[in-house]
């Protein structure tokens, strides 16, 4: 090998210092007392062949390791994302390997690294999990690897070329899911409500075979004799109805839990929604609005449309700045003509706040089933259960119970206005708007 690659490539070790501190003070006693130095020469003689042998060892192959980093073409945000390192030993012996992954600087992962032992001319695959909170591009770096013999005195750094840039999408790992559940009829399993249906919204499709979650009570008794199976009568909901996700930009959607944005909360759930409902034969849309241009996604029910959805989530971004509500009027005039569904994503913390907005509100919900969603604030809950001790505490939580009081007076005043609400911790966003979803279906209210 070249010497500046050996150069460039080698690392001495805390122990190869240790031992040659120790061959020095050899000698340094040698130096006075004789019978000491002769020891210390072939002290330093035996240091320097295993050094020696060492060095050629693992400089023995141009390539020591290959290896490639498996990702896949996208993360999913708010989700674990398994990335998995693939390295094959090129040496005829074990090796003992420190390998570290250059993640993207998003993660603020500063002390990453997996020891391992390589066996010779295997290949080995490692995993790990990274949990992405923002949208947008990460880019990894290389993947370097430190081999050493097991004798300890040389480290040998090697790079494995492996920059990519990857894309952070909404949640597609919630919404398969989701999905997942509703195909298989059990929604029931993650916390979705089984509603009872209300009203002759619904017209026979087929007769199938009875799974966990079905109503016992559509069992067809005469196809469950001839099949000798239980079996079911499926029913199917009235199709091509309009579900609009409307996603408030304003500074309002900034604010953090668990390292997720609020917009990102709404933006995975939106992702979701869109796909239940085109699973429904309804027809999906996307509305986004703040102060200045909106991003709109018009109602269609093909399942390639849901691909439509997630790239226009993908590009969303808050402005810090008061959404126009009146802004939003318009463009569900101009853009969405027939009577929809329409689930807001918002955040409303005060009384005041939500009455500013209620005019535009309420001639919304004159065209449309609205659905104003927003957020409790799970740090002001935690609160509340909380003892207190002190007049610090106590005039904290006061505080505290006075702004869960006034998310309480704004779910009252829009449900007296005709306007349905879901008032969620920002965790069960999807399942509640879900179970919204199927509630208001079922009753026949869209």
């Amino acid at each position: 090998m070249n010497p500046l690659t050996i150069l460039k490539q080698l690392h001495l070790s805390n122990l190869f210092f240790q031992v040659l501190a120790g061959v020095a003070l050899a000698f340094l006693v040698g130096y006075f007392v004789p019978a000491i130095g002769a020891f210390a020469e072939v002290l330093f003689f035996g240091f320097a062949v295993i050094f020696g042998v060492d060095l050629v060892l693992l400089f023995s192959r141009k390539v020591p390791v290959s290896g490639r980093r498996i990702v896949t073409q996208r993360l999913s945000n708010g989700d674990e994302n398994t990335i998995r390192l693939q390295l094959t030993n090129k040496f005829n012996f074990s090796v003992q390997a420190e390998i570290i992954d250059e993640i993207p600087h998003q993660f603020q992962i500063r002390d990453f690294n997996i020891a391992a032992s390589l066996e010779p001319e295997l290949k080995k695959e490692f995993t790990y999990e990274l949990r992405p909170t923002e949208r947008g591009e990460y880019d990894f770096g290389d993947m370097n690897i430190f081999l050493n013999t097991g004798i300890g005195f040389v480290m040998r750094k090697f790079s494995i070329a492996a920059k990519q840039t990857v894309p952070v999408y909404p949640s597609f790992i919630q919404m398969r899911k989701f999905e997942m559940y509703a195909i298989s009829n059990r929604l029931t399993d993650i916390g979705i409500k089984k509603i009872r249906r209300v009203g002759h919204t619904m017209e026979f499709d087929q007769i199938k075979e009875y799974v966990r979650g079905d109503d016992v009570r559509s069992i067809n008794w005469k196809a469950t004799a001839r099949a000798n199976d239980l079996m079911v009568n499926q029913y199917q909901d009235e199709r091509s109805q309009n579900v609009i996700n409307v996603i408030d930009m304003g500074r309002v959607m900034k604010m953090p839990f668990d390292g997720l944005h609020l917009l990102d909360y709404a933006i995975n759930t939106s992702l979701v929604i869109s796909n239940i409902a085109l699973i429904k034969d309804d027809k999906a849309g996307l509305v986004t609005f703040s102060n200045n241009d909106s991003v709109v996604v018009k109602p269609e029910k093909k399942r390639t449309h849901i691909q439509r959805i997630q790239e226009a989530l993908y590009n969303l971004n808050t402005n810090f700045l008061e959404s126009d509500y009146e802004r939003l009027v318009v463009s569900l005039r101009k853009h969405v003509n027939q009577r929809s569904l329409v689930l807001l994503y918002t955040n409303f913390e005060t009384f005041s706040s939500m009455e500013r907005q209620l005019p535009y509100l309420q001639r919304i919900a004159k065209d449309h089933l609205l659905v104003t969603i927003f957020f409790e604030n799970t740090e002001m809950t935690k609160l509340l259960h909380e003892e207190s001790k002190t007049i610090g505490q106590i005039y904290t939580k006061t505080i505290a119970e006075k702004f869960a009081f006034e998310k309480k007076q704004i779910v009252k005043a829009l449900n007296q206005r005709g306007i349905q609400t879901i008032l969620t911790p920002p965790k069960e966003l999807s399942v509640n708007a879900i179970n919204k979803y199927l509630e208001l279906k079922a009753r026949g209210l869209i």
